[in-house]
């Protein structure tokens, strides 16, 4: 099998409070989030809103969404992701200031680069990956 992509193609962390974690991920990642239309026969219970990607030109990453959805519930202890920065200090350091829990400060993974740990406004355990 020849792996032309990353293998991961998408990603949701599952939030119970979405205008504060809206607030939370634009302020520390600095970026704007998109609401997404609710997939056809989920028009209630669920709601959507996705960070900023390429999905059409294969770009390096993967695309993925804050999901509020009825029956999923946050929290640490799941699946962990990293958002990949160019010093993961800096977006460690907008952390406390948005409403999270900075869990550990940035250090090394040498020779892999340097990540930083937090706890997002809902509870769920977060990674920032940069090689510097």
């Amino acid at each position: 099998m020849s792996i032309t992509r990353n293998p991961v193609g998408w990603f949701e962390i599952y939030v119970s409070d979405m205008a504060r974690a809206r607030a939370f991920y634009e302020t520390v990642l600095d970026v704007q989030m998109q609401p997404l239309p609710n997939p056809a026969g989920m028009e209630s219970g669920f709601e959507m809103l996705m960070f900023p990607s390429d999905m059409e030109n294969a770009a390096p990453g993967c695309g993925g969404t804050l999901c509020r959805m009825e029956g999923f519930t946050p929290g640490a202890g799941g699946t962990l992701i990293y958002f990949t920065s160019k010093d993961c200090a800096v977006e460690a350091s907008r952390v406390a200031a948005a409403g999270g829990q900075l869990f550990r400060e940035k250090f090394s993974i040498a020779p892999y680069g340097f990540i930083a740990l937090f706890i997002d406004t809902e509870g769920n355990m977060i990674g920032l990956h940069s090689m510097e």
